[in-house]
């Protein structure tokens, strides 16, 4: 049976129209951000939560846009999978690597990111991102 990791993260979208991938301290892969869902959190307030302690920003739940729970096997544990709750956040302000996160990449629509990404960041939000930019791959 799989083990399952429960997240909120962000596809977070800049005025450019780039999104935030990050990459936590002692990994490779890059990923959304976001993290885990606390006992009694609500996914949101979860995803408000980790924003803030991970890139100093400061987003209200009712600015993130619900876009539907994925999944996809783990980056940075074997053997789990991921089930992301997913929001869009559109933010002009600057974010500031913090936290267990060790470096931020902004990714513009057509860019194919020379990076090692997690398997739902690959498989699922990247795609997901350039469908709603309407931007071929």
């Amino acid at each position: 049976m799989t083990k399952t990791i429960r997240i909120a993260a962000a596809l977070l979208v800049d005025p450019a129209g780039r999104t935030l991938l990050v990459r936590k301290r002692g990994t490779q892969a890059f990923m959304q951000p976001g993290g885990k869902i606390d006992a009694g959190e609500t996914p949101a307030a979860a995803l408000v939560r980790e924003l803030h302690e991970e890139l100093g920003l400061q987003v209200d739940a009712q600015q993130a846009v619900y876009l539907g729970q994925f999944s996809a096997p783990a980056a940075n544990e074997p053997g789990f999978e991921v089930q992301c709750e997913l929001f869009r956040v559109d933010s002009s302000d600057a974010v500031a690597p913090a936290a267990e996160i060790e470096e931020v990449l902004w990714l513009a629509a057509d860019e194919a990111p020379a990076r090692v990404l997690a398997p739902l960041t690959r498989d699922v939000i990247l795609p997901l991102y350039r469908q709603v930019l309407n931007v071929p791959r």
